[in-house]
């Protein structure tokens, strides 16, 4: 049997419905940019494998991180312990981090992060006598699918079967272009109507909404009015941080600090499933107590581990060399050059660019659903053509690892080219 063979009879794929779904491409191999099938059919890599491959595949320095913390310890409870590879990671991140931030709490992914964010959100006001139910998100936002990363989320097709069991959320629009007195005003409502104890958001770019992208200042006045109001603020970066939208933070760009910041995805650049909640000190305090009732009860078994710690450090080692942002630069350079040309295409309704990311949405005749028509035949034709794109209904999105050639980029965009003149 071949693999897919093999893979069709034992295995259930994400976001994936298995009766009309083609059969998964089984991967054999993969280095820097490019992916290799069982049948050695090359692939670019063109979204970074959802996001968490900035340095490309099998990249040496971070498995020899990896394999060196192997031989000297590779897992321990840290419950009651610790270890110098959890310590240096929290000492680097504090380096790069917002300067409000000084506490980090370790998970698993990106889903567990901000649910750890919306639980001590939560529990805050709680911990102060204070009871706070409603959690305030983005229309269209997409934070993860755990139970409380899902209630924040606006998809509604990826929770409809969930509905009645979540969390109270209020949702307030997308501060883009033009829409910025809207957004504030709707914030302000939630604010005056609900108990509100946070507000959660994907900073400058709302990824699985198309890469939906809006302006710095907008967030900045929506933190503000969050601070005047005692309502914590919770910037989800696991897909925007560590180099995406050109700076390592897309908080970066923003004259406001959150509360508390969610990381994943790239921070162990692909290899080990790991992420961290970070928090000011006035948000750790109200959990340091003699009531041990106030402490945050929430810990994974893998909680810090130091394997993947020591791939954390490789990454944002390699992030932080001049190689690595001189590539940033000639990637958003690239995407620039390449959203002049398309933008103005007459199947093209608007193309645009932050950092390493780069969106395009397709005019069609109707409503595009997430995953409808044109977006299978879209995926469908990058497949065929030897470069991993997943559409979001009629927008395509790039967001490729940081190593990739210019070379690779031009037959991303020359496919994306060809698929637009397709449909």
């Amino acid at each position: 049997m071949t693999l897919t063979e093999k893979d069709s009879q034992y295995l259930w794929h994400p976001y994936t419905q298995h009766k009309t779904s083609k059969t998964p491409i089984a991967i054999s191999r993969g280095e820097g940019a490019l992916l290799w099938d069982e049948n050695n059919k090359e692939y670019i890599d063109a979204i970074a494998s959802w996001w968490v491959n900035p340095f490309g595949h099998s990249n040496r320095f971070i498995a020899d991180a990896i394999y060196k913390q192997l031989t000297t310890l590779e897992h321990v409870l840290f419950g009651g312990f610790t270890h110098e590879p959890a310590i240096k990671v929290a000492e680097k991140l504090m380096e790069i981090l917002p300067k409000n931030q000084q506490k980090i709490f370790f998970s698993d992914n990106g889903s567990t992060a901000v649910e750890v964010a919306i639980k001590v959100a939560l529990q805050y006001f709680f911990n102060k006598g204070e009871k706070r139910t409603t959690i305030i998100a983005f229309e269209n936002a997409f934070h993860g699918d755990t139970f409380a990363a899902m209630a924040a989320s606006g998809i509604s097709f990826y929770t409809q079967a969930f509905q009645g069991m979540f969390i109270d959320v209020v949702r307030i629009p997308v501060p883009v272009k033009g829409e910025e007195e809207t957004s504030f005003k709707a914030l302000k409502n939630a604010i005056e109507n609900h108990n509100c104890a946070g507000f959660i958001f994907e900073p400058l770019v709302q990824g699985a909404a198309g890469m939906v992208m809006y302006e710095p200042e907008a967030l900045a006045k929506l933190i503000e009015i969050c601070k005047k109001n005692n309502v914590l603020t919770i910037a989800d970066e696991v897909m925007t941080g560590f180099g995406k939208t050109g700076k390592t933070f897309a908080m970066d760009y923003v004259d406001a600090d959150p509360d508390m910041i969610c990381l994943s995805k790239a921070l162990t650049g692909g290899t080990i499933p790991m992420a961290i909640t970070t928090f000011t000190q006035e948000v750790f305090d109200a959990f340091y107590d003699d009531d041990i009732n106030k402490a945050l009860f929430h810990g994974h078994t893998f909680t810090a581990n130091p394997t993947g710690c020591a791939a954390a450090l490789a990454s944002i080692e390699l992030l932080q060399t001049d190689e690595m942002q001189a590539n940033i630069q000639r990637i958003n350079k690239s995407h620039l050059e390449f959203q002049k040309k398309i933008q103005n295409h007459p199947k093209v309704t608007t193309a645009r660019t932050l950092g390493v990311i780069f969106a395009v949405e397709i005019k069609s005749d109707s409503e595009e659903s997430y995953y409808g028509s044109m977006r299978t035949k879209l995926y469908n034709f990058f497949i065929e053509n030897g470069v991993v794109l997943r559409p979001v209904g009629n927008i395509v999105y790039i967001l490729p690892p940081y190593i990739m050639t210019d070379e690779q980029l031009q037959k991303v965009y020359k496919t994306i080219e060809e698929a637009i003149e397709m449909v």
